[in-house]
């Protein structure tokens, strides 16, 4: 789905904690405006004097659905995720509390993941039927991606939590990617019923026998399923999706490395890397974490979207994007629906 297309200026805006992340304020700003550009209504919630500075790099960003909300305090990428129980005053904490007093549609950070999980599960609480939140997000894989959660959240899990995680990414993925009926994988080692740990295997069970209850339970799937979209979602506990997620982030960009190196070896390799450039760029957008933008705590009575410290604008405007096709397209309620039905 083309999400620029289908977004317009009205109704509430998102909420961009525009302090947070690794480099501040520039590519916040930045990302702002793109998504602006595309219909998007923000609040940059920050230093009012950084953020007006920013704006002002970007001629006509005046005429844009952009608002500055002051926030005095930020929550540094090294301070404790605690710390928004007593620092109120922090960007993130604006942030969730306007979308919990329903002046912002979601709450989009690039800034302490910690944080924003803590802020966000305070302020919003969590969706009735719901134990713990999750954090999905999207790996590229063949023909398109594959959803993952829990991507870190929860390290220690039930197996009840994963049939929940199962049923909020099914919601979800009907909402934002038009997919009717999605097939649920459970991560394992081996696609065998009876492989895996204690967890897994009770897990299995559970998916067993809720399939046709609003999930569709594939089975066991490996690692490499994941990459080969053998199922469109993939469940697993949080310890292990956050392994998952960051090698094959770190993967990624070694083996781009590998052909880099590869393509400058030689005369001849110089000559075969400007044919094959185009599509290696392809490749790399495929590939490239910004294209997604950011990844949502799902389970929690608000929508709330996080980011990695390192974004860039391109980010910071797919996660806009993201966040404001998940309130038109009334993911909360849906998911609250699905629970009640489950009820």
């Amino acid at each position: 789905m083309n999400a620029e297309a289908a977004l317009s200026p009205k109704g509430l805006p998102i909420a961009l904690d525009a302090a947070g992340g690794d480099f501040g304020a520039p590519p916040n700003v930045e990302g702002a405006v793109l998504a602006a550009r595309a219909g998007v209504s923000v609040l940059l919630v920050g230093n009012p004097v950084a953020l007006h500075a920013e704006l002002g790099k970007y001629p006509g960003s005046g005429a844009l659905p952009l608002e500055v909300v002051h926030a005095d305090d930020v929550i540094g990428m090294d301070e404790h995720a605690s710390d928004v129980r007593s620092r109120t005053g922090a960007s993130i904490n604006v942030c969730t509390r306007m979308v919990k007093e329903g002046r912002a549609a979601a709450a989009v950070s690039m800034g302490h993941s910690g944080a924003t999980m803590a802020s966000a599960l305070l302020t919003f609480g969590r969706i009735k039927g719901v134990d713990r939140p999750a954090i999905l997000t999207h790996m590229p894989a063949r023909g398109g991606m594959t959803t993952l959660l829990d991507a870190g959240a929860n390290a220690d899990v039930k197996a009840t939590y994963m049939a929940q995680w199962a049923r909020l990414a099914t919601v979800y993925l009907k909402v934002l990617e038009d997919q009717e009926n999605p097939t649920v994988g459970l991560l394992s080692i081996g696609e065998e019923d009876h492989k895996g740990s204690a967890l897994v295997i009770e897990t299995h069970a559970l998916l067993r026998e809720l399939h046709g209850q609003g999930i569709n339970f594939h089975g066991n799937v490996e690692g490499r399923d994941i990459f080969l979209g053998t199922t469109d979602i993939v469940v697993t506990d949080g310890f292990t999706g956050n392994v998952v997620l960051k090698l094959a982030e770190g993967e990624a960009k070694v083996m781009f490395g590998w052909i880099k190196e590869a393509l400058n070896s030689s005369v001849k390799s110089k000559l075969g890397g400007l044919l094959v450039r185009t599509s290696l760029r392809g490749l790399a957008e495929r590939m490239d974490p910004s294209t997604y933008g950011a990844s949502i705590l799902i389970g929690v009575k608000g929508l709330a979207f996080i980011g990695h410290g390192s974004a860039n604008a391109t980010a910071v405007k797919n996660a806009l994007l993201r966040a404001a096709r998940a309130h038109e397209g009334k993911l909360l309620p849906r998911l609250e629906a699905a629970f009640g039905e489950t009820k």
